[in-house]
């Protein structure tokens, strides 16, 4: 009914007086490629960086690195000064000294101790000492072991603080915690750095073989946006290079800028030649769909149905069209060819059916397609993806077919007078 209801208003358009002149604008069914995308803007960043600080407090002695150079993981980087650092070891072994040497003094007045103890015991047994002698004995021996326990104590104490010393001093040199590139230097050479309260920063380390991209996608489309989704980007330095990348993640908290909500999505892209850097710009598109070598229309053929004629216009344009082809007469003697077409467009809607079983995703459309004739003719259609300029026709057309894109119109049909009315350009 559709298709009727196009014939006829095209044919009232054409047939009746008084009515304007239109000339269709038209374009040419074309194959190609189309890519559906949602575009974003993103910064990129090394996917793994490490921020190295100084654990102890001193003046930055030697820094052996500079901005740019490549560091293996363990490298020497910086040395602070030593000097506080070296004097608590040396105090701290010369304690652990001490306290050794009181161990062994308190040994031997613990097997001396524990002697007289012995001696006391057989002489109490033997009725020939009293018992506070016995007693006595037995009390210097515990007295002798517990000391001897204090000086253990205190051995331990003095050997952990000795370790937390020589790391303290072992912290004045700063080493390379990973492999990469120093992306950035905080300190210089002379510097005094204070890690009582903050851990100072000195440097950073980058991983520069492997950056991200991190973009800021609105509410809008992030539902759009998936895991291991393809996607690409450019650059301002080289816009003419596609990076090919897919989607690492999508950050489920959002960020709230000026009322506008924006989620994090980030991308990982190898960097083998070193050409992204830190803090670039980027241009991401992330595709959700595309088709190679398909049959492309521009998006203004994609038509609508127009209204239904009135009943009055109608019977004009039945008795234009009959008189165009010999009165009823001829019509009724072109009933046969008439019920062929009619059987010729039911097997063209069940294959129309079948195909659109075969691609669920599309939808149905129609277009005005142009006849060798030089008259219009809708064609139903099946529309897969579409951009804001072009279609992807899945059934229906053929490349190298015309199809109307517009319509100009160009003064009244009925009108004696040369000069032309132009209006712009429309979609039916």
């Amino acid at each position: 009914m559709a298709l009727l209801a196009v014939a006829a208003f095209l044919a009232y358009r054409h047939y009746v007086p008084g009515q304007e002149k239109v000339t269709y604008q038209t374009a040419e069914v074309t194959r190609g490629d189309i890519e559906v995308s949602i575009s974003a803007a993103g910064k990129i960043t090394p996917k793994e960086s490490v921020v190295v600080g100084a654990q102890v407090s001193g003046q930055l002695q030697e820094l052996l690195v500079e901005a740019g150079d490549k560091v293996e993981k363990g490298q020497l980087l910086a040395q602070i000064d030593p000097t506080i650092a070296m004097t608590a070891v040396e105090a701290d072994r010369a304690q652990l000294k001490e306290s050794q040497a009181s161990r062994k003094q308190q040994q031997a007045t613990l097997n001396l101790a524990m002697a007289e103890a012995e001696r006391a015991e057989m002489l109490y047994e033997a009725d020939a000492i009293a018992r506070a002698d016995y007693e006595s004995a037995q009390a210097a021996y515990a007295i002798a072991q517990g000391k001897l326990e204090g000086i253990d104590a205190q051995i331990q104490r003095q050997q952990s603080t000795l370790r937390a010393d020589l790391a303290t001093l072992e912290f004045t040199k700063i080493y390379a915690p990973t492999s990469g590139t120093i992306v950035s230097v905080e300190a210089d050479e002379g510097q005094t750095l204070n890690a009582n309260q903050t851990a100072p920063t000195i440097l950073t380390i980058a991983d520069l073989s492997i950056m991200t991209v991190e973009t800021d996608v609105s509410e809008a489309d992030v539902l759009r946006i998936k895991k291991g989704q393809q996607a690409y980007f450019t650059t301002l330095g080289d816009p003419s290079r596609r990076w090919e990348t897919r989607v690492r993640q999508v950050l489920p908290t959002p960020e709230v800028l000026n009322d506008v909500v924006l989620y994090k999505a980030l991308l990982d892209v190898d960097n083998p030649e070193g050409l992204l850097r830190s803090e670039m710009s980027a241009q991401v598109f992330f595709v959700s769909g595309y088709a190679r070598d398909a049959v492309l229309v521009p998006v203004t053929a994609l038509q609508t149905a127009p209204p239904r004629l009135p009943h009055a216009l109608g019977d004009q344009v039945a008795k234009g069209r009959q008189s165009q082809q010999g009165g009823f007469m001829q019509a009724d003697a072109s009933e046969a060819t008439q019920a062929q077409a009619e059987r010729r467009d039911a097997k063209s809607r069940e294959v129309f059916r079948k195909v659109a079983e075969a691609h669920p995703q599309t939808e149905h459309g129609m277009v005005m397609l142009m006849t060798a004739e030089g008259a219009p003719r809708p064609q139903p259609v099946l529309v897969g993806l579409k951009t804001r300029t072009q279609a992807e026709i899945v059934y229906g057309l053929e490349p190298g077919q015309i199809v109307i894109t517009g319509e100009v119109k160009t003064g009244r049909a009925d009108s004696g007078n040369d000069s032309r009315r132009r209006g712009p350009p429309r979609r039916f």
